[in-house]
């Protein structure tokens, strides 16, 4: 079967929550990936970072099948081996005395927004179902009700309603907005360091440190959702690392598992995490051995292959690299380590053309935000390689 064949099946029966290249991926190693028609591509989107490791990292994959011919999954009603290491480990990387693992990025921020709510009651004393959660503009966070009540993007929110109360929307990196948007009833700050799906949007510099200031003054938690900028894809462990920000709760998801399985967390002081009591939050598949295991072992390969240090190194070659590209569709380069947008002038008739000519050219990009094209590739990725594309996006955007 051809490439038409699949997407063709595709189409008929499969749901059209999304509109994909029409590139149709059988096999992927490191930074590369093959189609089914023997056509080669240099992954630059990392399922949304997901693959920070690359495509079918061994030493993930060795783990996964290690673990996979032993026992897989026990449920919480029981122990199991990698459920407390992988604590332990996850503890020892990121300085957070606890966590509690989920399954995919949405699960993970439901969790932290319902930990905000019972401490709201239980410790600041807010009274009971007045809790508010301050989140900004253009966020992304997931796709479940609860989530799409606070998007200010039509599309994710459509037909979807009523909507869940309890949310303040605010514009992103304002730290006005914030401080007027605080009251007695307001239980925590969520964020992303960096706005991924609205484009790669950086804050102004000390943004991160002054809503952290801003929290401890007022008895605010600070959530941070690094789900996609977690784990080394800013050339910091996390993105709120290149402010030294320690916020109360760090979501992360995406990489946590090399792309192997979908494991997501939160993160956060035991002082927080103690408030969950059993049976009040959980999950049949979360913290189940296969997940721990693989998760186990993608963590290691960012510290012990210096996938942090590499991102930051590439990305800001990469940085520097695409902002001297004399295009003029160009509108902005931003973004930090390897997580970078190009944004178009509207004149220049959309993001996806550009990422249609690319894959015609063996990278594979994605747009997001209409006019914004981003580049994501592993962090695995060399110098040599980004040479490489370099010479072929820079075709692409001088194109006429």
């Amino acid at each position: 079967m051809q490439s038409a064949d699949f997407i063709e099946i595709e189409e008929k029966y499969g749901a059209h929550n999304y509109h994909p290249l029409d590139i149709v991926l059988e096999r992927g190693e490191g930074v590369w990936v093959y189609d089914v028609d023997g056509r080669k591509y240099l992954d630059c989107l990392s399922a949304y970072s997901a693959l920070n490791q690359g495509h079918v990292h061994p030493r993930i994959m060795a783990a996964m099948v290690e673990q996979a011919q032993k026992v897989t999954l026990t449920s919480r009603a029981f122990r199991n081996d990698q459920l407390p290491l992988f604590y332990k480990e996850l503890s020892d990387l990121t300085g957070y005395e606890m966590s509690i693992p989920m399954n995919s990025g949405a699960e993970a921020v439901e969790t932290a927004i319902k930990l905000a709510r019972k401490w709201a009651y239980q410790v600041k004393g807010v009274p009971r179902y007045l809790a508010e959660i301050i989140t900004f503009e253009n966020n992304f966070h997931g796709r479940t009700t609860t989530i799409v009540s606070f998007s200010t993007e039509p599309l994710y929110k459509g037909d979807f309603g009523p909507f869940t109360g309890g949310f303040l929307t605010v514009p992103y990196g304002n730290i006005e907005s914030v401080k007027k948007a605080i009251t007695a009833n307001t239980a925590a700050v969520i964020l992303e360091p960096i706005q991924g799906e609205a484009g790669v949007i950086v804050p102004p510099a000390g943004f991160l440190k002054a809503v952290r200031q801003l929290c401890d003054q007022q008895n605010v938690l600070f959530i941070a959702d690094e789900i996609q900028t977690g784990l080394g894809r800013t050339g910091k462990l996390f993105a709120v690392d290149h402010e030294n920000v320690h916020p109360d709760m760090v979501v992360i998801g995406k990489a946590l598992a090399g792309g192997f399985y979908p494991v997501s967390a939160v993160v956060a002081s035991s002082k927080l995490l103690g408030l969950f009591e059993s049976g009040e939050h959980g999950s049949t598949f979360g913290g189940n051995p296969l997940g721990a295991a693989i998760a186990r072992a993608a963590l290691r390969v960012i510290v012990e292959e210096k996938l942090v240090e590499n991102a930051a190194l590439m990305g800001e070659y990469l940085l520097d690299q695409l902002a001297e590209i004399p295009s003029p569709h160009i509108k902005e380069v931003r973004g930090k380590g390897l997580l970078i947008g190009v944004e178009l002038k509207p004149e220049a008739g959309g993001a996806r053309k550009f990422c249609e000519a690319l894959a015609e050219k063996g990278i594979l990009a994605k747009e997001t935000h209409q006019h914004v094209i981003r580049f994501a590739p592993p962090l695995i990725i060399d110098k040599e390689t980004l040479d490489w594309a370099i010479v072929r996006i820079r075709e692409v955007l001088m194109q006429k």
